[in-house]
C-alpha cells in the first residue's frame, strides 16, 4: 500500500489552508501529524479520503487517483475515525460499529458482517460493551468503539483526527499503543493527528510537522523533535532528553529557570518544501526530488 501526494493545495475563498504539499508514505507504520491549531492538519487528512477535494494537485493510492475512485470503493481502502466530539449515536455499540461495514454491502446486515464486528470488538477488548448504548460510554470506551468502526471497514489505510483528545493520560497511552500494534497486526498505514508531543514520539514510526499549511519536515521522532523547532514555532524553551531512543521534551520556564515535564502539548513546524516529495517508509525516511 502506498500513498502519494503530489503538490496539493486547498483553500476556502481567498484563504489558503494547504499550500503545495507533497508526500509519499509506504509500508505499514504509524505516522503522527503534528502542528499548532489551524495549520491544516485536519484539512490535509480530509483531502486524503475525499471529504475535501484539493484545489490543485493529486492524491494517489497505489497509483490510482482518488478522484477516479468511487466513495464506496475508497471506503474499502481508507478508513476514517473523526474527532470524538462529533459522534454521539443513540445506538448500541454493535450497531454503531456495524455502520463501518456499509462499504462492503448494503444497509442490510449479514451474518458475516456481525462476525466481523464481533472479531474487532474482541481484538480491542471491548466485547463486553456490545449491547451498551454508545452515547452512554466513557471517553476512553467511546474512542475504542470509533476505532472499531473504522477497523471493520477492513481498510489498508486508517486516518484518525485527534483520537486521544479528551482522554486521560492512561487512555491516551493505551489508544496510541493500540494504534502502533494494529499497524503491524493488520498490515496498515495508520495516520493520526496528535496534540501530545511525548506520547506521539514514543509510539510513532514517523512524524509529519506542519505549519501554516505546509510541511516543514518529516522523519523519525528524534529527527523532528528538536529544541530549535519548539523555540521557533512555539516560542518556548525546552530540553530534549533521550528515553530509550525516543525524544522526551522537558519544558523550561525562562522566567524562573524551572523545568516542567511536558505531558500534553502540540507538535510543531514551520517553513516550506519546494519541488520535493517526502517519502516515508517503515524502515526510514527520505526526500525525493520531484523536479
Amino acid at each position: 500500500m502506498k500513498i502519494f501526494v503530489d503538490e496539493i493545495s486547498f483553500g476556502y475563498s481567498s484563504v489558503d489552508v494547504l499550500k503545495d504539499i507533497s508526500l509519499e508514505i509506504n509500508d505499514p507504520q504509524l505516522v503522527s501529524i503534528i502542528g499548532p491549531n489551524g495549520v491544516g492538519k485536519s484539512t490535509f487528512i480530509h483531502c486524503l479520503n475525499k471529504i475535501l477535494s484539493p484545489t490543485s494537485g493529486t492524491v494517489l493510492i497505489d497509483d490510482k487517483n482518488i478522484e477516479n475512485i468511487s466513495i464506496k470503493d475508497l471506503a474499502k481502502l481508507v478508513g476514517y475515525v473523526p474527532y470524538s466530539a462529533n459522534d454521539t449515536f443513540p445506538l448500541s455499540v454493535t450497531d454503531t460499529v456495524l455502520m463501518g461495514r456499509h462499504p462492503h454491502g448494503t444497509w442490510k446486515s449479514l451474518n458475516s458482517d456481525l462476525k466481523k464486528v464481533e472479531e474487532v470488538l474482541v481484538l480491542l477488548g471491548i466485547e463486553h460493551l456490545a449491547m451498551r448504548p454508545f452515547n452512554e460510554l466513557s471517553a476512553g470506551q467511546h474512542q475504542k468503539v470509533m476505532l472499531a468502526r473504522g477497523l471493520v471497514q477492513e481498510p489498508k489505510i486508517l486516518l484518525l483526527d485527534e483520537p486521544t483528545s479528551n482522554l486521560d493520560i492512561k487512555h491516551q497511552i493505551e489508544v496510541t499503543r493500540m494504534l502502533k500494534e494494529l499497524s503491524r497486526l493488520k498490515n496498515m498505514i495508520i495516520i493520526m493527528i496528535s496534540h501530545d508531543l511525548n506520547i506521539a514520539a514514543k509510539y510513532s514510526d514517523n512524524m509529519i510537522l506542519m505549519s501554516k499549511g505546509k510541511i516543514h519536515s518529516v522523519g523519525k521522532p528524534h529527527e523532528v523533535i528538536t529544541e530549535s523547532n519548539l523555540r521557533e514555532i512555539y516560542n518556548i524553551s525546552s530540553r530534549i532528553i533521550d528515553d530509550h531512543g525516543r525524544p522526551h521534551v522537558i519544558l523550561e520556564d525562562d522566567d524562573d529557570e524551572e523545568t516542567i515535564p511536558l505531558c500534553d502539548t502540540a507538535y510543531v513546524s514551520s517553513g516550506s518544501i519546494i519541488n520535493e516529495s517526502i517519502k516515508l517508509e517503515g524502515a526510514g525516511v527520505e526526500k525525493v526530488r520531484s523536479g
